[in-house]
């Protein structure tokens, strides 16, 4: 945990706590309209496909695909200097929302859209664990 001193560490917001604590417990959850059916990322107080307020959190899947990615090169400071170069990716989840995260246990040259990703947890503290993707393992 000590890698993570100087990074930007999440901060919980009461809209956005269910999702870090999901992270804490090895879950990657979202919102699923209660209304529509819809899922979304990043959470909101409310639907923002239908407006409802009728938002419950559940279980996502894991599951993804790269939709765009870029390799940093040259970190933005000496925090994540040991990870460059590294992936920053767009993740098309599964269940329909888009969340940015790292791509993980990949070869910069080996990241390309429509990759087939699974999510992993990053443990930064007790409280902060961070969603990120590696290459789906086959089974």
């Amino acid at each position: 945990m000590t890698a993570h001193a100087g990074k930007n560490f999440p901060r919980p917001t009461p809209e956005t706590r269910p999702f870090w604590e999901g992270c804490r417990n090895g879950e990657l959850l979202l919102q699923r309209c209660g209304s529509c059916g819809a899922h979304q990322f990043y959470p909101r107080m409310m639907c923002c496909k239908c407006n409802s307020v009728a938002v419950e959190w559940v279980r996502a899947s894991g599951h993804g695909r790269i939709r765009s990615y870029t390799v940093v090169r040259r970190a933005p400071s000496r925090a994540y200097a040991a990870e460059a170069p590294y992936i920053v990716a767009l993740i098309e989840l599964a269940e329909g929302p888009t969340m940015m995260s790292n791509v993980i246990d990949c070869a910069p040259e080996a990241a390309v859209i429509g990759l087939a990703v699974e999510v992993v947890f990053d443990k930064w503290s007790e409280e902060i664990s961070v969603p990120k993707f590696r290459p789906l393992q086959s089974t």
